[in-house]
């Protein structure tokens, strides 16, 4: 006894089910993919953000720097306070250079030179702002003002610097009826808009 052939066939209804199921998990992972793109991409835009505005905050704390060591010059050099400058004179005079560095009146930020071991400037603390620092605060001695721990994109603390006298490498007269001469290693630290940002700078000053 033969039986009739039985033929099988899906539902239009069904197929499109499927279709649309397929569809949702097509579109759910061109969503993740996006998702992660963008999540990437605003990630790097802040690490360039950050970095550009480390970068702006180092460039101002070595700009304060070099202000402090133009201040220096105007110290040594003048115009500045009298009896400030007659130490200075003919830079042949270290008696106002202290050990370890002066702390109060004309002395303050004067060092004398360190025959052995860390020099003065590696040493002494330049983000101390107390009445006895052994640094010299910008303006201190030349009267001049430097904008800073205000509104706005500005140094945290002025600027403060060292001298240390050198003899003068130059110098070749041994004879001893002339004094030695020196030229003076000038050591300043500037501060970006937080006080922990921090730049040094340095010169050898001779007039």
């Amino acid at each position: 006894m033969t039986h009739p052939a039985h033929s099988y066939s899906t539902s239009p209804f069904a197929l499109r089910g499927q279709e649309r199921g397929a569809s949702l998990i097509v579109v759910m992972l061109i969503l993740i993919i996006v998702s992660i793109l963008g999540v990437g991409g605003a990630q790097i835009a802040m690490m360039a953000e950050r970095g550009s505005r480390n970068d702006r905050d180092m460039q101002l704390a070595w700009q304060a720097a070099e202000a402090a060591l133009m201040d220096a010059e105007f110290d040594i050099h003048g115009p500045g306070t009298a009896s400030r400058k007659v130490l200075f004179t003919d830079m042949h005079n270290t008696n106002d250079f202290v050990a370890g560095c002066g702390s109060s009146d004309n002395s303050k930020g004067l060092c004398a030179l360190v025959e052995s071991g860390k020099p003065a400037w590696l040493v002494v603390d330049f983000t101390s702002d107390a009445t006895g620092a052994k640094t010299v605060p910008f303006g201190l001695f030349t009267g001049r003002t430097f904008a800073a721990g205000q509104t706005g994109v500005q140094p945290a603390k002025v600027p403060r610097y060292i001298v240390e006298p050198i003899s003068d490498p130059l110098n070749r007269d041994k004879t001893f009826d002339k004094p030695p001469t020196y030229v003076y290693r000038v050591t300043a630290m500037g501060f970006g808009p937080r006080d922990d940002i921090q730049a040094v700078a340095q010169i050898l000053y001779r007039d």
